[in-house]
């Protein structure tokens, strides 16, 4: 990139919110700052930052953008689609998702299911993060019927057959038993319909409550049922680095 072309390296790094642009400087000349993989110690580097690729101590910095990443908690009864022909209630109807912008939605549930959505108006990355080669992770929080115990557990592990072909999760995790009724954590990657409920169906603890608390390294936390934050940096650096933008 020519002198004449981009934005000066430092005040890309200031206007992510990393550090002030005198405090970016120093970080540069300490040769902690790489672009395109290439490690940067002069100042005055010009980057393009809807393109180029810049990390600082190894860790991926998404720069000022266009587009908007919003981490959405979906109640239960509501449809995961922007607009609903049949009048239901879809994720435009909530309260605090923007207006006037088309949005996308990352990461499909069911009605009854509840949990984490990713919304973007960034085509590409929504693509991306749903299609099956990159292989992103989602993680359910699953309220079972009766006690699980650690034969079904590795049952669970090992993979099972299903109508639509076989499933094995990236992980599953008991995280409470009870006599009526207990919690599972199940990781896949791969998003057939109701494949959580099937799964349990299978084993013979059909799902009471189901929620999904992840989607690769974002995690719902503590957000509010309905309730809509932006993707932190560090979350946005790290799904950018999972579908290679």
């Amino acid at each position: 990139m020519s002198d004449e072309q981009g934005i000066r390296l430092q005040k890309v790094l200031a206007q992510a919110g990393l550090a002030s642009r005198r405090a970016a400087e120093e970080m540069i000349a300490a040769g902690r700052v790489e672009v395109n993989g290439e490690l940067i110690v002069e100042q005055g580097r010009r980057v393009d930052p809807e393109h180029d690729e810049i990390r600082v101590d190894g860790s991926r910095i998404p720069t000022a953008r266009r587009h908007v990443y919003y981490v959405l908690n979906k109640p239960q009864g509501v449809v995961s689609t922007m607009d609903d022909p049949e009048g239901r209630p879809c994720l435009s109807d909530l309260e605090g998702v923007p207006r006037g912008i088309r949005l996308f939605h990352v990461g499909r549930l069911d009605t009854e299911t509840s949990g984490l959505i990713l919304l973007t108006n960034d085509g590409e990355f929504a693509n991306r993060m749903t299609h099956p080669s990159y292989k992103v992770v989602k993680t359910y929080l699953a309220d079972v019927e009766g006690r699980v115990d650690d034969k079904v557990i590795r049952r669970l592990s090992k993979g099972l057959s299903l109508e639509d072909g076989p499933v094995k999760p990236d992980a599953v995790r008991l995280v409470q038993a009870g006599d009526e009724h207990s919690l599972v954590e199940v990781s896949l990657h791969e998003g057939r319909n109701r494949i959580v409920r099937r799964m349990m169906d299978s084993v013979a603890h059909p799902v009471r409550r189901l929620s999904r608390i992840a989607i690769g390294p974002v995690r719902l936390k503590r957000l509010g049922r309905g309730d809509m934050r932006e993707l932190t940096r560090d979350e946005l650096g790290q799904l950018l680095d999972l579908v290679e933008l």
